[in-house]
C-alpha cells in the first residue's frame, strides 16, 4: 500500500494515477452513490479540480484505494473559492447553504478536505488500513502544505477515525444528508500528538 500526494507540479511522475483516482470518484460518488455532480466519461471532476488543489491518494500501484482533495480556503478560480464556502455563499445547489454554523474561513493554514472516500471493492481486511492510511496521509500532507486545521464536509463517521490516529475533530455545523449519506462540517485540528 502507498500514499501519494499529487499536484499538478508532480502528476508527471505518477504516471495513470490522477486519472486513475479521478475515475474511483465517478464509480464512487455517481455509480454507487447517484450523486449528480460532473463528470465526463469515466472520470468526475468539478471546478475545484484545479491547480491550486492537492489530491492524497491510496493506492495499490495503479489501484486506487482511497482518497481525498484539499483545496486552500483561499483558493479563487473566476467565482469560485473552494466547496464549504462556496456552499455557503449558495453557488452549489446540492448543498445546503446552513452547513456551517459561522462564515466560512478564508486564511492561508486553513485548507478545505472534501471528496472523501475509500473505493468500492476494497477488501474488508484492508479497509480499516486503507481508511487510517488515508487520515493520517491528509494530515501529514495538510502540515507540509502550511495548514494547521482542515475543514470538511465529511460522512459522520469520520470522527471516529480521526480519534484512534489522534486527530481532534471539532462539529461546526449541522447534520444533513448529501447523496443519501449524512455529513457534518468538521474542524480538523492537527494536533502534534497524531501518529
Amino acid at each position: 500500500m502507498q500514499m501519494t500526494t499529487l499536484s499538478f507540479e508532480n502528476f508527471h511522475s505518477h504516471g495513470p494515477l490522477f486519472t486513475n483516482m479521478l475515475k474511483a470518484r465517478h464509480r464512487t460518488f455517481i455509480e454507487e452513490m447517484g450523486w449528480e455532480i460532473p463528470s465526463e466519461g469515466d472520470m468526475e471532476f468539478d471546478q475545484y479540480d484545479t491547480a491550486q488543489s492537492r489530491w492524497v491518494c491510496v493506492h495499490d500501484g495503479g489501484r486506487v484505494l482511497a482518497g481525498v482533495r484539499l483545496t486552500p480556503t483561499t483558493a479563487s478560480c473566476g467565482i469560485y473559492s473552494y466547496m464549504v464556502r462556496d456552499a455557503q455563499r449558495g453557488l452549489l445547489d446540492a448543498i445546503p447553504a446552513n452547513l456551517l454554523d459561522e462564515d466560512a474561513p478564508i486564511a492561508p493554514h486553513i485548507w478545505d478536505a472534501n471528496r472523501l472516500f475509500v473505493a468500492e471493492g476494497v477488501e474488508t481486511d484492508i479497509r480499516r488500513e486503507v481508511q487510517l492510511s488515508l487520515m493520517g496521509h491528509m494530515v501529514r500532507s495538510a502540515r507540509e502544505l502550511g495548514a494547521t486545521t482542515l475543514l470538511g464536509l465529511l460522512p459522520i463517521g469520520i470522527p471516529r477515525l480521526g480519534r484512534r490516529l489522534g486527530i481532534d475533530m471539532e462539529a461546526g455545523g449541522p447534520i444533513m444528508k448529501i447523496g443519501g449519506v449524512a455529513h457534518r462540517c468538521y474542524f480538523v485540528t492537527m494536533a502534534s500528538k497524531m501518529h
